[in-house]
């Protein structure tokens, strides 16, 4: 930092002090928004916090100056935060922070109309990011981390403010969406049912009137959260809604999405394009829906220990094991079009010890008892249709649709 000197350091303060202050007295969000972004490189807090590092007294600048003395409790902490920061102190800075955020909702709440907030969005997604970056400095110092979990009680506090009949209401699923991040981040996702219960019947919410961006953010978590839960059909509908409004430039949206609709899809027999795998890096699934094609018990129960870290890390692992049922049929189907071109007329009759034969082939090993089993797990979830003829040990397959398909819909539980 090139030398500064006492009298430069206090003009760039109330520099800071007076674009502060105008922004709240012309409702300029926009401007207010940027004086507030911590983690920003935005050349005006990089110039305040120089600043402040050389005038050691910005407080009574504060007091002095008629415009901003009643937002002091804001600017006093907020100062403190911007230099802490800095100096990579991230504790000290979110402690700071967040009593600046909270002074800040104290004024917002006194503003009548919604022209500020975007700078409440700001505020929402630092102190969420800021406390994430004070938990790891608080577990690398081997102490409890607990400010994520201080960011997630502020922002229920905001998401309070905005739930009213008045226009700061279209803001409610931004500060939902940063919620649902905290939550899924602590692993306590069954803490958000309370807010989409806020939002899905509440009166007061139309969901249409949201931002398209924070609808796609909310469809996105509340679709990862019906996957956790093995709602597959409002998992699809949720889920594809939001890859269907995801902005066709954010490939990296784009992929996340997929990474939870590819087994959702998956679960209800619909099975993805191998381009779009290669298009958005999702490799990881070519060797699932393989199997699933072939009838291979052995290539998915490969691709999924091959993969197994990622698939527990994204919490489809459960999801994608399901599709064994699925690959079981297609192998049996498999067996039925090859007995069908020998012996048409005996076709539907099949033994279970040719299903045997087939596993072993797979070098996977089953007795009869164990297919036997299966075929009947098959049977009671629709994906086989027919009986057994249990003497001589052979399901008689329906002559009619004996493979059903789930058109869309998931195996019956």
């Amino acid at each position: 930092m090139a030398y500064l000197s006492m009298g430069e350091a206090h003009r760039r303060i109330n520099d800071y002090l007076n674009r502060f202050s105008d922004a709240v007295s012309t409702q300029d969000g926009a401007s207010l928004k940027q004086l507030l972004s911590l983690s920003s490189n935005n050349p005006a807090i990089l110039s305040l916090v120089d600043a402040l590092n050389v005038f050691q007294d910005a407080n009574r600048l504060i007091k002095q100056s008629d415009n901003d003395t009643q937002f002091g409790e804001i600017l006093v902490h907020l100062f403190r935060a911007f230099q802490s920061y800095r100096v990579g102190s991230f504790i000290d800075s979110y402690q700071a922070f967040e009593k600046s955020a909270n002074a800040f909702i104290q004024e917002f709440r006194n503003w009548d109309t919604a022209w500020a907030l975007q700078a409440l969005y700001v505020i929402a997604y630092e102190i969420r990011v800021l406390a994430e970056r004070a938990d790891k400095e608080l577990a690398s110092n081997g102490k409890s981390p607990e400010k994520l979990k201080g960011a997630g009680s502020f922002l229920m506090k905001v998401f309070g403010v905005l739930a009213g009949k008045g226009p700061k209401r279209v803001g409610a699923l931004y500060v939902t969406c940063q919620l649902f991040k905290v939550y899924f981040k602590l692993g306590t996702v069954h803490l958000c049912r309370s807010v989409i219960r806020s939002i899905e019947t509440a009166r007061i919410f139309d969901f249409e009137e949201f931002p398209k961006r924070d609808k796609v953010t909310y469809m996105y978590y509340t679709g990862r959260l019906e996957v956790f839960n093995e709602n597959f059909p409002a998992a699809d509908h949720k889920l594809s809604y939001a890859l269907r409004h995801c902005n066709p430039q954010s490939e990296a949206n784009i992929r996340m999405i997929l990474k939870y609709l590819i087994p959702v899809k998956l679960s209800i027999g619909i099975l993805p394009n191998d381009w779009l795998l290669e298009k958005y890096n999702l490799v990881e699934y070519k060797n699932v829906v393989q199997a699933l094609k072939r009838g291979d018990l052995r290539l998915l129960r490969h691709a999924l220990e091959e993969h197994e870290d990622r698939f527990l890390r994204s919490g489809v692992y459960l999801v994608l094991e399901k599709l064994e049922l699925q690959v079981y049929q297609r192998l049996i189907k498999k067996i039925y079009i090859i007995q069908k071109q020998k012996d048409p007329i005996k076709a539907h009759q099949l033994k279970l010890e040719v299903i045997v034969k087939a596993l072993k082939w797979l070098e996977i090993s089953m007795d009869l008892d164990e297919v036997e089993c299966i075929v009947a797990i098959l049977i009671y979830k629709n994906l086989v249709k027919g009986y057994f003829a249990h003497k001589s040990k052979v399901v008689v397959l329906s002559k009619q649709d004996p493979f059903p398909k789930l058109n869309g819909k998931p195996v019956n539980s």
